[in-house]
C-alpha cells in the first residue's frame, strides 16, 4: 500500500507540528506539574478544527480521515500527552455518540464542543467494572416520561471541567448496555474527587456520582440496550488514536536521545559514538518507524471501510509497548540526568504509562488478538 502522505495530510501534521512546537511544548512541564487542565490550549485546538475532524461537514466538522486525525494526535501528543488525552477524549468518546443520536437539545451541546466551548466525557469505568463492561451496575429506571440515573463511575476524564457526560448504564430489566446523555448541571450529579495520577495529570480525572438523576426521555442515545453495539462502531478508531498518543510520546523521547547522545560527551567522546548507546538508538528507531507505520496502515484500512479490529488492536498494542519501551530507554541514556525532575524525560516515561491501560490493556487486547486468529 501507498504510504506517501496527501497534501491536506502533510498541511495536518505540518498545522499541528507547529501548534506543538510553538505553542505546546514551552507549556508542557507546567501542565504536567500545575496538574491543571490546559483550558487555554485546549481552546486553542479547538479553533484549529481538531474536534471535528471527525464528523461531517454538515454536522459543523471538518470531514477528515482517520490518517489525518492521527497524525494530528501524534503531534499533540509528542508536545503534551495531558493536552493529547484531553482533546481525544473531546473529539471522539465524549462526543461521537451525540452526533449519532442526538436530537436537536443534544447536538446543541455537540456543535458547542467541536468549538471547544463545551467540554464532554464518558462514564464508563466504575469501581468493580473496569475492562469487564458487563459488570457494570450504573441504572437508569425507566418512568412513564422519563429516566432515574444511579451510580457511581470512576476514572472519567475531564470530568473536573465538564459540562456533559455520555453515560454507560444497564436499564429495568435489561443486561445490555444503554448510553444516556447527561449535562452535569442535573440535580444528582456530583463530581468526586479527583485521582492523583503518576502521569497525564494535566488531563483531569475524577469520580462521578448519580444520585437519583431525572433525565427526559430524549436524554437516551440510541435504543435501550444499544451501547455495547454502539461502542464498537468507534472501538477500532479509539484503539488506533490511543496507538497514535503513544508514537507522540515516543516520538519526543526519541528526540531527546538523539539530541543527547550527540552532545553529551563521557571519556572525550559524545556518547552517541559508542557501540551500547549506538545499540540502543537503533532499537528505538527500529520500534517507533515499525509502530508508526502500523497504526497509519491500521488507520488506512479505517479510512477504506474494511475490516480492521485486529489491526487496530495489533496497533495500539505494540505502539503503548513500544512507547514505553522507548522512553525507559531514553532514560537510560540519559542516566541521573532521566531521573531528574528538571529533564523532561521523567515526565515521558510516567506519560507513556498511560497508553498501556486507554483502548484496553496489552493483556486484553492479547487475549482479543488470540479469538481473532481462532484460538
Amino acid at each position: 500500500m501507498d504510504f506517501q502522505l496527501n497534501d491536506i495530510q502533510e498541511m495536518i501534521q505540518k498545522t499541528f507540528q507547529d501548534f506543538s512546537e510553538k505553542e505546546v511544548k514551552p507549556q508542557a512541564e507546567a501542565i504536567d506539574a500545575n496538574k491543571e487542565f490546559p483550558m487555554e490550549l485546549f481552546k486553542k485546538v479547538g479553533d484549529l478544527g481538531f474536534f471535528g475532524m471527525r464528523y461531517p461537514k454538515d454536522a459543523g466538522g471538518t470531514e477528515l480521515d482517520v490518517v489525518s486525525y492521527s497524525l494530528a494526535v501524534m503531534k499533540l501528543a509528542k508536545g503534551s500527552l495531558s493536552l493529547a488525552a484531553a482533546c481525544t477524549m473531546q473529539s471522539l468518546m465524549g462526543t461521537f455518540f451525540l452526533y449519532k443520536f442526538g436530537d436537536d437539545e443534544v447536538k446543541g451541546y455537540f456543535k458547542q464542543a467541536l468549538d471547544g466551548e463545551k467540554i464532554g466525557g464518558i462514564c464508563m469505568t466504575e469501581p468493580d467494572a473496569g475492562s469487564d463492561l458487563f459488570g457494570i451496575r450504573t441504572k437508569a429506571k425507566v418512568m412513564d416520561d422519563h429516566y432515574i440515573l444511579s451510580g457511581q463511575k470512576t476514572w472519567v476524564t475531564s470530568a473536573p471541567v465538564a459540562d456533559f457526560f455520555t453515560v454507560f448504564a444497564k436499564t429495568d430489566n435489561h443486561e445490555k448496555l444503554s448510553i444516556f446523555f447527561v449535562p452535569t448541571h442535573l440535580n444528582g450529579v456530583h463530581i468526586g474527587k479527583s485521582i492523583e495520577k503518576l502521569g497525564v495529570r494535566g488531563s483531569v480525572t475524577s469520580e462521578v456520582a448519580f444520585d437519583e438523576v431525572k433525565l427526559p426521555k430524549n436524554y437516551l442515545l440510541g435504543e435501550i440496550g444499544g451501547g455495547t453495539e454502539s461502542m464498537k462502531e468507534i472501538l477500532a478508531e479509539i484503539r488506533i488514536m490511543t496507538g497514535a498518543l503513544a508514537i507522540g510520546v515516543a516520538e519526543a523521547a526519541f528526540e531527546e536521545a538523539v539530541e543527547y547522545a550527540k552532545t553529551r560527551k563521557q571519556f572525550g567522546r559524545p556518547i552517541g559514538k559508542f557501540q551500547a548507546v549506538r545499540l540502543k538508538m537503533a532499537d528505538m528507531a527500529v520500534q517507533l518507524e515499525t509502530a508508526r507505520h502500523y497504526v497509519f496502515y491500521a488507520a488506512s484500512l479505517s479510512d477504506q471501510n474494511l475490516p480492521r479490529q485486529k489491526e487496530s488492536m495489533i496497533a495500539k498494542l505494540y505502539a503503548s509497548e513500544c512507547a514505553n519501551d522507548i522512553c525507559d530507554k531514553t532514560s537510560r541514556i540519559f542516566a541521573s540526568y532521566g531521573y531528574a525532575m528538571e529533564y523532561p524525560i521523567q515526565r515521558f516515561l510516567r506519560d507513556a504509562r498511560f497508553t498501556l491501560i486507554g483502548g484496553g490493556t496489552s493483556e486484553i487486547l492479547g487475549i482479543n488478538i488470540g479469538k481473532e486468529l481462532g484460538l
